[in-house]
């Protein structure tokens, strides 16, 4: 492989992933799994019947920088 085609599909590696994430969800659920998502600052619980439990308040994403270190407590 050559530099421009690694560059090509280095640049549609946001839309794998989205569909891979998509693909693993689905699964989960079909699965009998429960999922938790993130959805306007909730934490959401979603069951394979479709019902949706709201399981607590989530702070805001945090935006960051290439390179930038992060600490948590």
């Amino acid at each position: 492989m050559n530099e421009k085609e690694m560059e090509f599909l280095e640049e549609h590696i946001p839309e794998m992933v989205e569909g891979a994430v998509t693909q693993a969800y689905w699964a989960a659920l079909a699965s009998g799994c429960k999922v938790l998502i993130a959805e306007e600052g909730k934490l959401i619980e979603v069951s394979p019947n479709g019902t949706r439990k709201v399981l607590r308040s989530i702070p805001p994403p945090i935006s960051v920088k290439v390179g930038q270190k992060l600490e948590f407590p």
